[in-house]
């Protein structure tokens, strides 16, 4: 981008200001479903990589912030249920404190050994707490309220729920019952994952329901499209 990083993302920091707690009180207590974001912590040099060049480290973390607090602002918006952030590491970072004061109801740490695992334990540990789950990453701008609100009422009617993402993995995983089987043994940041986890699930039994495909900001080429959306932002 031509501007510094940091233009849009001080203007989405600004915008978030107005968000509070207040935001989805009363929510929580009524809602069966929670929405699980998982991202990873902001450091320079350990996000957003296959984006360096053309961004170098800072700018690609700046992105990375930018997305993450996008993400949070979409999951709060459809009002569906409590909103939390999964992190592989704790973070202060002032990305994550915006996430907080936007009204995120939770910040937790990630565990497992790869991204299935990880999933896997942050899908049951929902599961023990609400009827439907849903979690998504935080590099998909296309995750807006409707798509949300339609992968949840999918779950009234199946078990499983799947959002492709255009570059063969997915954006959304939502369940009212995962196995451990449907993440065994993927190959995680390839363009089968999808693929792969449709046969898991045809494996398992479980009756699931495909979402439209959106596109996640991963690459070069889906910079023009985050670009897009960041000339939305106010300020």
């Amino acid at each position: 981008p031509a501007e510094g990083p940091e233009e849009p993302l001080r203007a989405l920091q600004a915008a978030t200001e107005v968000w509070s707690s207040t935001h989805q009180a009363g929510l929580a207590a009524v809602s069966d479903c929670l929405l699980i974001q998982f991202a990873r912590a902001p450091v320079e040099g350990a996000v957003k990589t296959r984006l360096q060049p053309p961004l170098d480290p800072r700018q690609a973390c700046d992105l990375h912030r930018e997305l993450m607090q996008w993400t949070a602002r979409q999951l709060l918006d459809a009002r569906l249920g409590e909103v939390e952030l999964w992190l592989d590491r704790d973070s202060d970072d002032p990305a994550v404190e915006a996430c907080m004061r936007m009204g995120v109801a939770a910040r937790r740490l990630q565990r497992g050994n790869d991204l299935g695992a990880r999933m896997y334990h942050a899908l049951q540990d929902g599961l023990s707490r609400r009827p439907r789950v849903l979690l998504v990453g935080s590099d998909c701008p296309g995750l807006d309220a409707a798509y949300l609100q339609g992968a949840a009422d999918a779950l009234h009617a199946v078990e499983l729920v799947i959002g492709p993402a255009l570059d063969g993995g997915y954006v959304l995983l939502g369940g009212r019952r995962v196995v451990p089987e449907l993440f065994r043994d993927i190959e995680w940041g390839g363009h089968t994952v999808f693929a792969q986890t449709v046969r898991r699930v045809r494996d398992s039994g479980l009756r699931r329901r495909e979402l439209v495909p959106r596109q996640d900001i991963d690459r070069p080429a889906d910079l023009a499209t985050w670009e897009a959306v960041r000339a939305t932002f106010p300020g």
